[in-house]
């Protein structure tokens, strides 16, 4: 495969998307390669089904070399809020005299703050905000003289479980695994760093399970995954209207909560199949589904109470609830804050079904562009 080139495995809670791509012109994206499989997902940290996960992977895997006519040698791999965790550190580093601060200083600080966590692999660090002596905030502290270097930091890890999955899947492959936060990676791509700078909330919105987190800088201050999402609300409607599941998920994209009055009953086709659906407990339906979001996304944030996220946005991407007209508004009523949803600002990518797998090959785009500095840093920190 070509230097230039990177190719990402991104694993969502229902289908599975390899990707080949490299930069383009203006941070756009040359995409030589692309195959999405569907999958059974997974529950409480596992796979329904390994051996259908592996098929799944290795159908767009075989797709995108046909396709490519490369070899994969290297594949970054997304990992699922499900399976990953981040815990944030302050980390204090002093030095016996005044030096100018570089790569070496920054990796001492890291290096600190490094440490084991039981049942996880530590996979990435980064940081929030670097502190000198002189009490200088700022993002990079390279080429800054000082006396110390503090770092607020963000340390990301994936369960043991998961990166021993996927090692598993790829025994007999001569491929390289590297894993990166995929709700990080959404974060950081989507979210412009002046406004990350001062806080900002982030929801993936997926399929099975959905991931909130804080974001400071370039790091996560706190991150939390609930199994709520685009499936919770179809099973809803499936019990609401005895439909089959493929259906109530179909049906969802009929949805439209700005309606009030008019038609009170809808006809809905689907697979030669028509269903008479009554517009007001399909609206009523959806907004008991959409709550249950809400109820996670509030109770997060009670959490994380401080005044700093007072009147902040909550920024989604994701699957879980784009095509549902209306549920913008309905979540940023109940959670009584500014609601946006966020997708690639790319031509024929800009949805937010895109979003993990165009945020994924930008971060690993850079690492792989980074390559020799992170060796340096990270050294003995892992992918």
């Amino acid at each position: 495969m070509s230097r230039k080139s990177v190719a990402v495995l991104d694993i969502r809670s229902s289908e599975v998307t390899v990707v080949v791509g490299e930069r383009g012109v203006n941070n756009t994206f040359v995409f030589k390669g692309s195959k999405t499989e569907p999958y059974d997902g997974y529950e409480g940290g596992a796979f329904y089904d390994v051996p259908k996960l592996k098929d799944a992977i290795f159908r767009a895997l075989n797709a995108v070399e046909k396709a490519t006519s490369e070899h994969i040698r290297t594949l970054y791999i997304g990992v699922p809020g499900e399976f990953s965790t981040v815990l944030p550190r302050e980390v204090e580093t002093g030095f016996p005299k005044k030096r100018k601060i570089g790569e070496r200083e920054v990796g001492e600080v890291f290096e600190k703050g490094k440490s084991e966590l039981e049942g996880f692999r530590f996979i990435r660090a980064t940081s929030m905000i670097f502190v000198t002596a002189d009490n200088r905030r700022v993002v990079d502290p390279v080429g800054l003289p000082s006396t110390s270097l503090d770092g607020v930091l963000s340390y990301f890890y994936c369960t043991d479980y998961f990166a021993e999955t996927m090692e598993k899947i790829f025994a007999n492959m001569r491929i390289a695994l590297k894993f990166l936060p995929t709700s990080f990676a959404m974060a950081s791509y989507l979210i412009p760093s002046e406004t990350r700078d001062e806080y900002a909330i982030f929801l993936d919105a997926g399929f099975l399970s959905s991931t909130i987190s804080v974001i400071l800088g370039g790091g996560v201050l706190a991150q939390r995954t609930f199994w709520v999402g685009k499936a919770q609300i179809a099973v809803l409607l499936m019990e609401e209207f005895d439909l089959p599941y493929d259906a109530a998920c179909a049906l969802l994209s009929k949805a439209n909560l700005y309606a009030k009055g008019g038609e009170s009953k809808m006809e809905f086709s689907f697979r030669g199949y028509t269903y008479e659906i009554d517009v007001q407990r399909l609206i009523a339906t959806v907004k008991e589904g959409l709550d249950k979001i809400c109820e996670a996304v509030g109770g997060f944030l009670d959490d994380c109470s401080g005044r700093e996220l007072d009147y902040k946005p909550l920024y989604i991407s994701g699957e879980g609830i784009y095509e549902i007209r209306g549920a913008l508004e309905h979540i940023a009523g109940r959670i009584e804050r500014v609601t946006e949803m966020l997708s690639p600002d790319l031509p024929y990518y800009n949805r937010p079904t895109m979003s993990s797998r165009i945020a994924l090959i930008d971060m690993a785009y850079e690492d792989n562009r980074k390559g020799g500095m992170f060796s340096r840093l990270f050294n003995g920190f892992g992918g």
